[in-house]
């Protein structure tokens, strides 16, 4: 089997958070793709994240329709920060050594992978599968890692959780940017306002 893995704050997941999924289900021929809520995430302030609990509850929401879409609470249940090697090492023991794994991340994040906790066991594990990103030149990375990635031939999406959070803290509109159900999670939750 070819598994997809997809990390991140989801806070919240929105539809570019899908439609790539969606893209990388088709292009790479996986199987499903599995996402994987960071509970403590490296790389973000603490305090400025939503509960782990809100943020699986937007993914189960996001992708209930879908039978390809799974989440994994792996990060949710162990201790510490969310480092992707150790989520890798842990589904690689869970998943058997014949399961091929595509890990997928945005172009950003790409250019950032130096300051992640061992970058080139990370390219020596898995498939990376890079996303493009508006205003983000992938061609920035470190050009040993661009070698070994994957880069998916999608649309450009400029939505981001950041800006959703805004705009609810705004009382401005979320309609077409989150699924209806995660719309709904939030107004019930008063998230983000």
């Amino acid at each position: 089997m070819a598994t997809g893995l997809m990390g991140g704050t989801f806070d919240p997941i929105h539809m570019a958070h899908l439609i790539i999924a969606e893209v990388a289900l088709e292009q790479c021929g996986l199987d499903r793709v599995l996402f994987v809520p960071s509970a403590h995430p490296p790389h973000k302030c603490e305090g400025g994240v939503s509960s782990i609990e809100d943020r699986i509850a937007m993914v189960q929401l996001a992708i209930e329709d879908n039978d390809r879409l799974e989440l994994s609470d792996i990060e949710a249940r162990r201790e510490g920060k969310s480092y992707t090697i150790e989520t890798i090492r842990e589904l690689r023991a869970t998943l058997g050594p014949n399961e091929r794994i595509y890990f997928i991340m945005g172009a950003d994040s790409l250019t950032q992978l130096s300051s992640w906790k061992a970058p080139k066991h990370l390219l020596d594990e898995v498939q990376i599968v890079v996303v493009r990103r508006p205003g983000v030149n992938e061609h920035e990375a470190d050009p040993a890692a661009l070698e070994k990635v994957l880069i998916l031939d999608g649309p450009l999406i400029e939505i981001s959780s950041s800006d959703i959070r805004q705009r609810v803290g705004e009382g401005r509109s979320i309609r077409y940017l989150v699924p209806p159900a995660v719309e709904s999670y939030i107004q019930e939750k008063n998230l983000y306002s």
